[in-house]
């Protein structure tokens, strides 16, 4: 009968996941994981419910560095930013054959889990490229700078890190409505984090603001003066801008800017 440990969706949830099967002396062949709010019950298998441990998730981390590479590393922590439900078998499958075959495992393309791991990476990455580009700040009231965004994939963590680099004394915060979670930078000691169940915090400081920045009417004037109406092309425009980034853009009609 096939074991399948549920684990959290997180990247320590995964991990621990990993570290469990290794740790139950199960046959490796004849276990499997899954995330526990994604799974469907099947016949014939046995469910075992990992925790999260930063601990093991750190043990299995050192292991596929020195085992791999630290290529490997960054490829696992964006799959498990992806929004793909089976991203957790994927992670087990592709740490199972680089435990196996070492750095070889980054150019065994061939193999199934490789290929579906690199093929996330590069999709998560790809998003957050592209929010760095369409992500548009507005300046509150309250002198906080304010972007929201809605990403299929849970790329907030990669953003912040671009942006405290990007603007280091500003206060900022950008908004992932899609999982209600924010990254907060602090323009004073330049570091920022994450909260997750902010909505309606946030909602409440900053609910009665409005958002009046004088560069945003200058910068929606700006792409209206330049417009050539002859030479509007909106196919060619949603294969550079897909649509589902516009409304969040401030030069476009549709946003609602609150």
């Amino acid at each position: 009968m096939r074991t399948v440990f549920l684990c959290n969706s997180g990247l320590d949830g995964i991990l621990t996941g990993v570290y469990d099967i290794y740790a139950s002396r199960l046959p490796i062949s004849e276990c499997g994981l899954e995330l526990e709010d994604a799974y469907e019950p099947e016949l014939f298998c046995q469910y075992r419910t990992a925790g999260v441990s930063q601990e093991k998730a750190l043990k299995v981390m050192n292991k596929l560095k020195s085992r791999i590479s630290e290529r490997a590393c960054l490829a696992v922590y964006r799959a498990s930013l992806s929004k793909e439900p089976k991203r957790a078998e994927w992670i087990f499958r592709f740490i199972r054959l680089g435990l196996t075959y070492g750095r070889r495992i980054l150019s065994m393309m061939q193999e199934e889990a490789v290929y579906e791991i690199f093929r996330i990476d590069r999709c998560v990455g790809n998003e957050a490229h592209l929010l760095t580009e369409f992500l548009r700040f507005e300046r509150l009231d309250s002198g906080i700078f304010y972007g929201q965004v809605g990403p299929e994939n849970d790329v907030l963590e990669l953003l912040a890190p671009h942006f405290s680099d990007r603007f280091p004394d500003m206060d900022w915060v950008i908004f992932d409505e899609n999982r209600k979670k924010a990254a907060f930078h602090d323009g004073r000691t330049g570091a920022w984090q994450i909260r997750t169940g902010v909505e309606e915090a946030f909602l409440k400081r900053t609910g009665e603001c409005q958002r009046k920045d004088v560069y945003v009417d200058l910068w929606k004037t700006f792409f209206e003066t330049i417009s050539i109406e002859e030479r509007k092309n909106p196919q060619c425009q949603r294969t550079h801008l897909p649509l589902r980034y516009r409304k969040y853009m401030t030069e476009f009609p549709t946003r609602d800017s609150g």
